[in-house]
């Protein structure tokens, strides 16, 4: 997952923050620890200029993987992108001055055969879609590029190696496909005022999804799904295991925030006819990202526990519902913003983020690998 997701207005920790009645503290882990092999562990990431953050992460094996995100940032001020890649031993920063806008990367994602591709923003709102070539990313001309109404805000790539990028074309919502240096948009979505979609995601099987304020399926034409989302909400991912099993992560404020009040957690599943609330083992904080296994079925999910926010919070399906997997104790606040598998490692995971809840400095990179 792939977009911005610092906490305005909060402090660098739950400890600093009052907390209005009636926020009560949820039991942590009251779920009972998830069945599981491995542990995680906190994997060392080359220093960004604070405030940084990595939002997006695409594994090819576990040899192989990218992160992306931005880097001195400072609240409403745009930083500059960021990318990291790992060769199996250690995470490096690329060389990514030559791209020369204030902005972020907000996704990237990357084929078996090794080809990735990664979209971002610029401070004037154009979208960037850029291919990367062995050592770093160049700019990739798009349909629409630099254009008015134009946008490209997430990327994804399907079993059959085409990739799938959400955003906005000709002021309509819509998906942007294809591979190396030819991309094409398909129809927009039918409601012209449908907001942009914020991310993406395409099935084992090959369904494409966006999602944001807007939850549509394409499969050469457009069906809308309905949403429940509550006052003040975002969603940060999205999973469809079938047309009447949906799962869907973020969080919400409700009325009167923020400032001064933590959000909520969003955990909601869709039945084919509606969108129903699932609690989740901790209730203030955020989820951020959700995958499934091989198989399309939920897997896990990433998030930041409010009141336990020195490590990530993890949850894992156990076949009946999500129960609680902590990341490792650390010495500042972890705030997880995207999570992936790692094919050919079996139970392998990255999950990337940063270690503030606040856009400001000191916030640094953080990564986590589960093994």
């Amino acid at each position: 997952m792939r977009r911005r997701v610092f906490v305005r207005g909060l402090a660098a920790t739950g400890a600093a923050l009052a907390v209005p009645v009636p926020l009560a503290r949820a039991a942590s882990g009251s779920a009972g620890a998830a069945s599981a092999a491995g542990s995680w562990q906190v994997v060392p990431a080359p220093a960004g200029r604070p405030a940084a953050h990595l939002v997006s992460v695409a594994a090819t094996g576990p040899d192989r993987a990218w992160a992306v995100g931005e880097q001195g940032l400072n609240g409403a001020i745009s930083g500059t992108p960021i990318s990291l890649t790992w060769d199996g031993s250690a995470w490096t920063a690329n060389d990514v001055s030559h791209l020369a806008y204030q902005g972020a990367l907000r996704g990237v994602a990357a084929a078996p055969d090794g080809e990735a591709h990664a979209v971002g923003t610029d401070s004037a709102g154009h979208g960037q879609l850029l291919t990367w070539d062995g050592t770093t990313w160049r700019e990739t001309p798009f349909p629409g590029r630099g254009e008015t109404g134009t946008a490209v805000t997430d990327v994804t790539v399907g079993p059959d190696g085409r990739f799938w990028v959400s955003g906005r074309h000709g002021g309509r919502a819509g998906l942007l496909h294809g591979r190396g240096a030819k991309w094409r948009w398909c129809p927009p979505l039918p409601d012209a005022a449908a907001p942009t979609p914020t991310g993406v995601h395409v099935t084992p099987g090959g369904e494409v999804w966006v999602f944001g304020d807007v939850i549509a399926r394409w499969d050469g034409a457009w069906t809308v799904i309905p949403r429940l989302l509550g006052v003040r909400a975002s969603v940060r991912g999205l999973l469809p295991v079938a047309h009447d099993d949906i799962w869907l992560v973020g969080y919400g404020y409700g009325v009167g925030g923020p400032p001064g009040k933590p959000p909520g957690v969003m955990l909601q599943r869709y039945d084919g006819t509606q969108w129903n609330y699932v609690a989740a083992p901790f209730s203030v904080g955020m989820l951020t990202d959700i995958v499934g296994d091989s198989a399309g079925r939920p897997d896990l999910i990433c998030g930041w526990d409010f009141w336990d926010d020195k490590r990530a919070h993890y949850l894992r399906w156990n076949g009946t519902t999500w129960v609680s997997e902590r990341g490792p104790v650390t010495a500042s606040t972890v705030l997880p913003e995207a999570i992936t598998a790692v094919p050919g490692q079996a139970g392998g995971y990255w999950s990337v983020g940063t270690t503030s809840s606040s856009p400001l400095p000191p916030a640094q990179l953080h990564i986590e690998r589960y093994l």
